[in-house]
């Protein structure tokens, strides 16, 4: 069963930092790019960051570059995205996802909620 189980979330002041954790079972996770998306109330889910099968390319939005670094670590199945520098702007329920989705059909998680507030 393909699950993506999204960890690390909270609530953190303006300036903070979090590390966010996608474990990935059920599929072969180190043959997938791998994405981080985020969704803020009310608006539509946007694509945050993307990481290649070996973790040597990646690739950020606009709005994150500078401030946040994905990574990966195949042997445990997991990605990370570490958040520095935090924004209330980045509030946000945080998703991994498999580039290309598992057989064409996207996956998701329930995702990580990070609040960004003083």
């Amino acid at each position: 069963q393909v699950q993506l189980v999204e960890s690390g979330g909270g609530l953190v002041q303006p300036g903070g930092s979090l590390r966010l954790s996608c474990a990935a079972s059920g599929f072969a996770v180190s043959s997938y790019a791998m994405s981080w998306y985020r969704q803020a109330p009310g608006k539509e889910r946007e694509w945050v960051s993307s990481i290649t099968t070996s973790g040597r390319s990646t690739n950020y939005a606009d709005s994150v570059r500078g401030r946040f670094t994905i990574s990966r670590d195949n042997a445990k199945r997991t990605v990370y995205l570490q958040m520095n520098s935090l924004k209330p702007e980045d509030t946000a329920v945080y998703y991994c996802n498999p580039v290309g989705g598992i057989d064409g059909m996207a996956v998701w998680g329930k995702g990580t909620l990070v609040t960004v507030s003083s």
